[in-house]
């Protein structure tokens, strides 16, 4: 499908797409400031910014590959420069991963075969090397296929799954490792809202919030064909489950129209409430606390023009809970709102960033937000729409201004998706405090 009859489907079915997901149904069977708080933040000036890239036919040697590109304007040489990259043979869907509890180990997964690689940073935080790759994950978690996010908790990984290996669709489950790399438990999600998507905790109320989204079957399909198949349509998740944390028991299932997709907790003391946005209804909700304790899910904005079907994807909250940084695959924007009220966000920017645009992270500062293009290697947009880059932009309160822009095609490097930060005094505070640890045991030793 050309790409101009392509964007005409999309036009065409996007207000039908809505009436769906947003009525009545039957149930279906990143970024520094939103990590884990189980996990060590980077306060000062990233280093480095690892983006992981899915390999393309034709661009360099076409496999998945871990990128370090230098982010510390006080360092001239390195600012906005490809400082290395790591190749891990071939094409795995290249799609979320995440840092181990002490910040030491990127385990980063494929959504198509299921492969997890597990890359070491603290011993050379510019060039990760690769040290482990997990290939038994599906067997490992009873069938559980398409590891998404990977969230750590105290010496051990959270995955959550988007598929099966029964029948390649939307029901999945969250499975857990030591990280070593050794198999725990796999948590299957519940009848009514098996699909899902993305795992985040309030660790101050014991909560864990799960979202939805759809099987390998649809993710790993042409965009365009997937949008002319009524039945791949309904195939998407319409729900959240809110989770007694530490005994990994569902508590509450929201009806969440649209594929809900990336979960941030707010993250002030006292801030009970979490954001996500609706791929398909292009909606930002809100799922708060209630005063008996439970908690609601509710609609409180519209992300652009729905019926235009902009497809919200990666968010980004601020550190104090004021800003929450929206990007749209489709337009290729990010939106930024004030949402110091949560329950009205207030558009203060809409920043386009590229023909597409789709995960965003922010460093804990606020002071700088850093950009990626790829969604799914088959979803990406064609011919010269389908720029791939890496950009940086400081965000001032008001505005976001480009810092740097690094071409993932010129470079030869691929499809960039997730980004994590990197800095070398961080792993310089660990090791020292490790040796001077060591140096008091073997004093202290008979």
């Amino acid at each position: 499908m050309s790409q101009v009859r392509w964007w005409r489907r999309l036009s065409a079915i996007g207000l039908a797409a809505i009436t769906f997901f947003a009525g009545p149904q039957r149930p279906i069977l990143a970024d520094e400031t939103c990590q884990s708080p189980y996990l060590p933040k980077i306060t000062g000036q990233e280093d480095f910014v690892y983006v992981w890239t899915l390999g393309a036919e034709g661009i360099g040697d076409g496999s998945d590959k871990l990128v370090t590109v230098g982010a510390n304007p006080k360092k001239a040489e390195q600012y906005g420069k490809v400082l290395a990259s790591v190749s891990v043979g071939g094409r795995h869907e290249a799609h979320h991963g995440g840092f181990t509890d002490d910040r030491r180990y990127l385990w980063m997964g494929g959504l198509d075969d299921s492969k997890i690689f597990i890359f070491d940073v603290a011993a050379d935080p510019v060039k990760p090397k690769l040290v482990k790759t997990l290939d038994t994950f599906v067997q490992d978690s009873g069938g559980v296929v398409g590891p998404h996010t990977m969230y750590p908790l105290p010496g051990r990984m959270l995955i959550t799954g988007l598929s099966n290996a029964t029948d390649h669709g939307g029901k999945t489950g969250i499975v857990e490792y030591t990280n070593e790399g050794k198999y725990i438990q796999t948590q299957w999600l519940p009848a009514g809202a098996e699909y899902g998507y993305d795992a985040r905790v309030q660790p101050h109320l014991n909560r864990m919030l799960t979202s939805s989204f759809t099987g390998w079957n649809n993710y790993m399909m042409d965009f365009g064909q997937m949008l002319a198949d009524k039945e791949a349509m309904q195939r998407f998740g319409s729900t959240m489950i809110l989770w007694d944390f530490h005994a990994r028991k569902p508590i509450q299932t929201f009806q969440v129209p649209g594929a809900p997709l990336e979960i941030r907790w707010a993250l002030q003391p006292r801030h009970y409430y979490a954001f996500t946005a609706t791929a398909l209804t292009a909606k930002l909700w809100l799922i708060s606390q209630k005063t008996d304790g439970t908690f609601a899910a509710q609609a409180v904005s519209d992300i652009g023009d729905p019926t235009k079907v902009p497809l919200p994807v990666d968010i980004s909250l601020s550190a104090d809970d004021q800003t929450l940084f929206v990007n749209t695959f489709l337009d290729g924007s990010c939106r930024v709102y004030n949402v110091t009220d949560p329950t009205n966000p207030q558009l203060i920017q809409e920043q386009k960033i590229g023909t597409q645009v789709n995960m965003v992270s922010q460093s804990w500062d606020g002071k700088r937000v850093y950009f990626t293009s790829s969604l799914l290697a088959n979803w990406d947009k064609k011919g010269d729409a389908n720029e791939q880059f890496l950009k940086a932009y400081t965000w001032n309160g008001k505005t976001l201004t480009p810092a740097f822009a690094v071409d993932f095609y010129k470079e030869n490097l691929g499809r960039p998706h997730i980004m994590h930060f990197g800095q070398e005094q961080f792993y310089k505070n660990q090791i020292f405090t490790e040796k001077g640890l060591e140096g008091k045991r073997v004093a202290a030793a008979p």
